[in-house]
């Protein structure tokens, strides 16, 4: 079973031969790695997983590193002395594979990619190593695909684990955000912060529902690069009490590294996190609006029989003899998963609009392939119904919650949406527009604001 779990930053400073005396800037985060590693020891796994962001990663394959071992050295920090060779649990590897497989995820040792271990690995193996842990490892990257399907990634790795009846521990190596300090080697966002005081919280607690819950586009801007280590973490202990430790956080660097500790309790039935989702989302689905019980019905029937669906005879006449610009989003798991729209009407009416434009977002988004039929629970729906566009005369016209925002210039036109997550400024939300309509930054303009009315 996996009973012990180690959320671990990989800053190849802190490894003192590359540091030569830098790491002491980080000390915090060296005494906690170190404590760390000593209660992973004193749990006595038999094996470990680590999952690293510099292991061969895949858009939509987690990928496990083949063969019976591998080495590696700090070599490219400029210090060849300090090497690994470690030896790859190949039975609990094809175990996680088989798992994975028979959940539906794509999983397994095929493809290219650096065979000789990563920073990502070598960094925990060093405090682990030193701690005198030594053991067989499986090593795995993340992948591409959603926050839920990492989390079920680890779910099949603890699966794989009690089936063979070993003891495995698991280490998510990963980074928090890149961009703290105005100084730092990637710079300041605001988002960076944020990011990182919500996981620090959220794992201290050992908030699962939260960490799936987090918006894509915030971890995206603050520039992470764990989320998907720890969502494997996460998927890992689901179902049980965990007795979680933050160690220490430190973002000196410009940036952050967290530590925390896990320790799985007995099963907990209130801790199926992605199940009590997955329930949620149905609960919700037997709410929605009249526009988007319309929109569902509508793409659910072309992905189903590849046929434009009739109008319901029994609309209500402000759907069927109204006209407006109708956009329809789908998410999935929390990610956009198709959206088109028209800025006018095309149609006879707004429920004409719908249809079209649902049909549209779930087959002919150029951006995603289109929805399959085994996609549709999954799928969350809203739709926005435009307003009458008007004139502005500058961005202080605009309120990026309230307004959406046409820009046009030479006959070419970029729309957004208001209120979108992640788009928090005027500023940002036209320059999505001008980038969409392919007009360059310093080319002059005109502008046109919307209100729209969203239904969920």
């Amino acid at each position: 079973m996996l009973s012990h779990a180690l959320m671990l930053p990989h800053p190849p400073m802190i490894v003192p031969a590359v540091g030569k005396g830098s790491e002491k800037q980080i000390q915090k985060t060296t005494d906690a790695y170190r404590q760390a590693a000593r209660f992973l020891k004193d749990s006595r796994p038999e094996a470990l997983v680590i999952i690293s962001p510099h292991a061969a990663l895949y858009a939509d394959y987690f990928r496990l590193s083949p063969g019976e071992g591998a080495q590696g050295s700090f070599r490219g920090f400029g210090i060849p002395n300090v090497s690994f060779s470690v030896a790859y649990d190949q039975a609990l590897g094809k175990a996680i594979a088989k798992t994975a497989g028979q959940m539906g995820l794509p999983a397994g040792f095929e493809g290219r990619g650096e065979e000789k271990l990563d920073h990502g690995t070598m960094v925990p193996l060093y405090f682990l190593r030193e701690a005198g842990l030594e053991v067989p490892i499986v090593r795995m990257g993340f992948s591409g695909l959603s926050f839920a399907s990492h989390y079920r990634m680890g779910m099949a790795i603890a699966r794989a684990a009690e089936g063979l009846g070993r003891r495995v521990g698991l280490v998510a190596s990963g980074d928090l955000s890149h961009y703290l300090k105005e100084d730092g080697p990637y710079g300041l966002r605001p988002e960076g912060a944020v990011y990182d005081a919500q996981i620090m919280d959220i794992m201290g607690r050992a908030a699962f529902d939260e960490l799936l819950s987090l918006p894509p586009g915030l971890c995206d801007t603050a520039g992470e690069c764990g989320q998907r280590s720890f969502l494997m973490l996460a998927g890992a202990l689901d179902g049980r009490k965990v007795d979680a430790q933050a160690l220490s956080y430190e973002g000196v660097t410009g940036v952050g590294y967290g530590v925390c500790v896990f320790a799985a309790g007995e099963p907990d039935e209130s801790r199926h996190f992605l199940e009590n989702q997955q329930r949620e989302l149905a609960s919700q689905r037997a709410s929605e609006s009249l526009p988007v019980r319309l929109a569902r019905a509508s793409f659910e029937t072309y992905v189903k029989t590849g046929k434009i669906m009739k109008l319901p005879g029994d609309l209500p006449q402000e759907w069927t003899a109204r006209q407006a610009g109708v956009f329809v989003s789908l998410h999935k798991e929390g990610e956009l998963r198709g959206c088109i729209g028209t800025i006018s009407p095309t149609t006879g009416s707004i429920a004409e609009e719908i249809v079209q434009n649902a049909v549209s977002a779930a087959a002919r988004d150029p951006r995603f392939p289109p929805v399959e039929e085994e996609e549709l629970d999954a799928i969350q729906c809203s739709v926005d119904v435009l307003g009458q566009a008007e004139d502005i005369d500058s961005q202080d016209m605009l309120d990026v919650k309230k307004y959406g925002v046409i820009v046009s210039s030479r006959g070419r036109r970029g729309l957004l949406l208001p209120n979108l997550e992640g788009v928090d400024t005027v500023e940002e939300q036209v320059d999505i527009a001008r980038r969409k309509a392919g007009i360059r930054p310093g080319e002059s303009v005109s502008l046109q604001r919307f209100e729209v009315v969203r239904y969920t």
